[in-house]
């Protein structure tokens, strides 16, 4: 199979693994790859994983490839609540949360940077459509819960003032509900001091 072949057969795929290869043409050449890769054709994105490069260009597909190289993952943490406008910075980093270890993978789109929580802390994220695809995204709740939880320094007044929570987002738009139900969930008295503690800082 010539490059022309591949990329009219799975341009659509946007991210391919070598697993889907195998599966769809058994008789596939993986060396090919390597190939397209020094010639710029394709982008690795970690072993066994590769995207067209000309998705560079597409809006919001480094989120999309944060699902699909690392499963299972949800977006969380820093990017997440940078997405929802409740924490200010750009953030450099594509975080996410994920049932398997911590890893971090770089590549041509970003760093990507997973942190581990125990299956049962697996909860609290949506299919959210983006462009022309879909991404599992935390609810702003759970990207908040899971800060606290994963980033224990958070712990004191002035830490959590350093966050800089936009005080609108959290007055009018949190779902303090939905906040307190998956606080719950956590079994943590540690996260919940923490909670209580950004609760007084920005009067919740």
């Amino acid at each position: 199979m010539n490059f022309h072949a591949f990329r009219q057969a799975f341009f659509e795929y946007g991210c391919i693994n070598t697993h889907q290869l195998y599966v769809l043409q058994p008789e596939f050449n993986c060396n090919n790859l390597t190939r397209w890769v020094n010639q710029g054709l394709l982008v690795k994105l970690r072993n066994g994983f590769y995207a067209f490069r000309e998705y560079l260009e597409k809006p919001g597909f480094s989120l999309f490839i944060s699902n699909r190289i690392y499963k299972p993952s949800y977006i969380s943490l820093h990017t997440a609540l940078a997405f929802y406008g409740i924490i200010p910075e750009a953030v450099t980093q594509i975080t996410a949360v994920s049932s398997l270890k911590t890893a971090v993978f770089k590549n041509d789109f970003g760093v990507y940077s997973y942190r581990n929580v125990r299956e049962e802390l697996f909860f609290g994220y949506e299919l959210k459509p983006m462009e022309d695809r879909s991404i599992l995204f935390a609810f702003p709740e759970k990207a908040l819960l899971d800060l606290l939880y994963l980033y224990p320094f958070y712990n004191t007044e002035a830490e959590i003032e350093n966050l800089r929570l936009d005080n609108d987002y959290l007055a009018n738009d949190l779902n303090k509900t939905r906040f307190d139900e998956y606080a719950c969930r956590y079994e943590s008295k540690a996260l919940i001091k923490r909670v209580n503690i950004m609760k007084k800082v920005y009067e919740l």
